[in-house]
């Protein structure tokens, strides 16, 4: 199982399927192992992520860590909490400021593999859009506010979340049910799992 999970890590990292159709050299970002129980899978990393080579440095991962109530090292130390997100490497940035999607080439290659190397999880964060439509297809409601908005229909396995950019710092002001309600849920389930 391990040399399984190993093997499957070490062929996403040595990944160069879109090496033709992104504006850099691809640098694979995933954290997981195999004790992982609470897999956040946001849509891509972002420029800053794929300067440093861990998930969620950035302004999101602040906002996202935040939410979960938990910090910075235990984020990055602790074996329980994953990171897979839809695709692997930083798409680059569109003209008008925001990174482009993932790819769905990424997704379709590796998830399906690597999820199934991943026994222990018990909790999914869906951060998104793009990874709710991945991973809910049907079940996603008729957009991410609404299918965030729906959060218990999803549950116990499965926590839909808005992405936690600064961009949606208005959908947050908009939106006071989220921080009120599923913020609390999402810290519970975290402190449960991490007891």
């Amino acid at each position: 199982m391990m040399a399984d999970l190993s093997a499957i890590l070490d062929d996403i990292r040595a990944c160069r399927a879109c090496a033709g159709d992104l504006p850099h050299t691809p640098r694979p970002v995933v954290m997981v192992s195999a004790e992982t129980r609470l897999l956040i899978c946001g849509q891509a990393p972002g420029r800053r992520v794929h300067e440093s080579g861990l998930p969620f440095t950035d302004p999101s991962g602040d906002r996202l860590r935040d939410w979960m109530g938990v910090d910075f090292e235990t984020f990055y130390a602790d074996p329980r909490i994953g990171v897979a997100a839809q695709a692997f490497c930083y798409p680059g940035t569109a003209s008008k400021g925001g990174d482009y999607p993932p790819p769905p080439r990424c997704a379709a290659l590796w998830r399906p593999r690597l999820l199934a190397e991943l026994p222990r999880v018990e909790l999914t964060l869906l951060v998104g859009g793009y990874a709710q439509a991945w991973a809910l297809k049907e079940r996603m409601k008729a957009n991410t506010t609404e299918t965030v908005r729906a959060w218990r229909d999803y549950g116990p396995a499965i926590l839909p979340l808005p992405h936690p950019s600064w961009r949606n710092t208005a959908w947050l002001r908009k939106n006071p049910w989220f921080e009120a309600e599923v913020v609390p849920h999402l810290r519970a389930r975290v402190r449960e799992m991490l007891a």
